[in-house]
C-alpha cells in the first residue's frame, strides 16, 4: 500500500510512534510518505520506499501567525495527487486531523477519495483538545476520520469522557522494537558516567510542566543522600532550566547531568539501573516502555495509561503524582538490593516484549485493509 503518514517531527511520543511506525511499514514493503515541516528525528536511516514531504509554510506581512494548517492541507492534496497514496494516517489530532479533512474534501471534488485514520496520543485530547477554542475542530474533524485509534485504553475512555465521538474508537497501543533496545554492555561508557561505581538514575522527555521536572530531581536528591548515584536528564524543554536551579538548591548539581536530546537513547538506557517519570499525566508512557525494553525498572506515577505497562511491584513501582517520599523509598529500596534489582529487571524485559512491535504492527495493517480494500487487494 501507499501511505501518507502525518506527524510532529519532534522528540514527543506521537513523533517517535508515528516515525518508527513508518519505518516498520516501509520494511515490510509499503510505501511510506512523511509529510511535516521538517524531518522527523527518528527519521535517520534510507529505504528506497520511504520518502519525506516537507511542508513549506510562506510568510507574508499580513500574517503574525503562517497558516500551517493551510499548508499542510495544501502539501498533503499534492503528495496524494502525484504519489497515488491510498490512506492517510495522522497522529496528533490537532491540526493534522482538521487538515486532513481539508484535503480529503478538495480531492473528493477530483473523484478520489482518500480514507484518513486519526491515532490519538494524548495530550491533543486531554489537554490541548479540551479548550474551547479548539473543541469544535478537534470532535468534528476526529468524527470525520474512516477510522480512529488512541494509544491505550486510558486514552480511549477519556477521549469518550469528554468528547462526543459518533464512532469507534480502536485501541492500538504503543509499540518498541525489543531488538534495537536490548541491553548491550557498555561498561567503559558507564565507567566514564558513574567511576566510583555510582547507581544511575535516568529521566527523559521533552521537559514540559506536565512531566513535573522538579519531582525528578527531588527523588534523586533523595536517593543521592542514601548512595552514591548519578542523574542523567535526556531531551530538552522549557522546565531545564527549573530543574538545573533546583539541583543547586538541593546540592546535587554536581551529580546531574543534562546530555540534550539524544537520537541513539538506547546507548544510554543501557548503563542505567532506574528510570524515572514523575508526569501527572500520561496517555501511554513511551519512554518508560522503551526503558523497559533495555531492561531498566520504571519508578512512576500511576496516571493514565501508565498503569497499563508499568506493573507496580513488578516492573518498578506507581505511586500518586506528588509522592516524592514513596518514590524516593522505593528507588533506594530497589537499588539497596541487587537480587530484587534484577528480578525487576527480567520482570520489566518480559513486559516490555508484549509490546514488540512485531505484535503491534499487524494491528495496523489490518485497520489499514479496512479502510481501503480496494488498495489491500491490488
Amino acid at each position: 500500500m501507499r501511505i501518507g503518514i502525518v506527524c510532529y517531527p519532534t522528540f514527543g511520543g506521537s513523533g517517535v510512534l508515528a516515525t518508527e511506525l513508518g519505518k516498520a511499514l516501509a520494511q515490510e514493503g509499503h510505501a511510506v510518505h512523511f509529510i511535516t515541516y521538517q524531518q522527523p528525528v527518528r527519521l535517520t536511516e534510507f529505504l528506497p520506499n520511504l520518502f519525506y514531504h516537507e511542508v513549506q509554510v510562506p510568510t507574508y506581512p499580513l500574517f503574525d501567525f503562517p497558516p500551517y494548517e493551510t499548508a499542510l492541507a495544501s502539501t498533503m492534496v499534492d503528495v496524494i495527487r502525484n504519489h497515488e497514496l491510498d490512506l492517510l494516517h495522522v497522529h496528533y489530532a490537532i491540526p493534522h486531523a482538521s487538515a486532513a479533512y481539508m484535503a480529503k474534501q478538495i480531492l473528493q471534488t477530483e473523484g478520489k477519495n482518500i480514507p484518513v485514520i486519526t491515532t490519538l496520543h494524548g495530550t491533543d485530547i486531554t489537554l490541548v483538545g479540551r479548550d474551547k477554542t479548539y473543541e469544535p475542530v478537534v470532535t468534528f474533524s476526529i468524527n470525520q476520520s474512516d477510522a480512529i485509534t488512541a494509544v491505550s485504553e486510558n486514552l480511549r475512555q477519556e477521549t469518550l469522557n469528554h468528547f462526543r465521538i459518533e464512532k469507534p474508537i480502536h485501541v492500538i497501543q504503543n509499540f518498541v522494537d525489543t531488538s534495537r533496545f536490548r541491553r548491550k554492555p557498555i561498561d567503559a561508557f558507564r565507567q566514564v558516567l558513574a567511576p566510583k561505581g555510582e547507581k544511575i538514575l535516568i529521566h527523559a522527555s521533552n521537559f514540559r510542566r506536565i512531566k513535573r521536572i522538579p519531582d525528578v530531581v527531588r527523588i534523586f536528591a533523595g536517593v543521592r543522600a542514601a548512595m552514591p548515584a548519578k542523574l542523567l536528564f535526556i531531551g530538552d524543554g522549557p522546565e531545564r532550566s527549573t530543574a538545573e536551579e533546583l539541583s543547586r538548591e538541593l546540592g546535587v548539581f554536581d551529580c546531574v547531568r543534562f546530555v540534550g536530546k539524544q537520537d541513539q537513547i538506547e546507548d544510554i538506557l543501557s548503563i542505567a539501573d532506574l528510570f524515572l517519570l514523575t508526569s501527572e499525566y500520561e496517555s501511554f508512557g513511551l519512554a518508560a516502555l522503551e526503558a523497559m525494553a533495555a531492561g531498566v525498572p520504571v519508578i512512576s506515577t500511576n496516571v493514565g495509561g501508565l498503569a497499563e505497562i508499568n506493573l507496580d511491584g513488578e516492573t518498578g513501582y506507581a505511586c500518586a503524582v506528588g509522592d516524592i517520599e514513596s518514590m524516593s523509598r522505593h528507588a533506594i529500596d530497589l537499588l539497596k538490593d541487587p537480587a530484587q534489582l534484577e528480578r525487576f529487571r527480567k520482570a520489566a524485559r518480559i513486559q516490555a516484549a508484549r509490546f514488540d512491535i512485531q505484535h503491534i504492527l499487524p494491528q495496523y495493517e489490518a485497520l489499514y485493509r479496512m479502510v481501503a480494500p480496494a488498495a489491500a487487494d491490488q
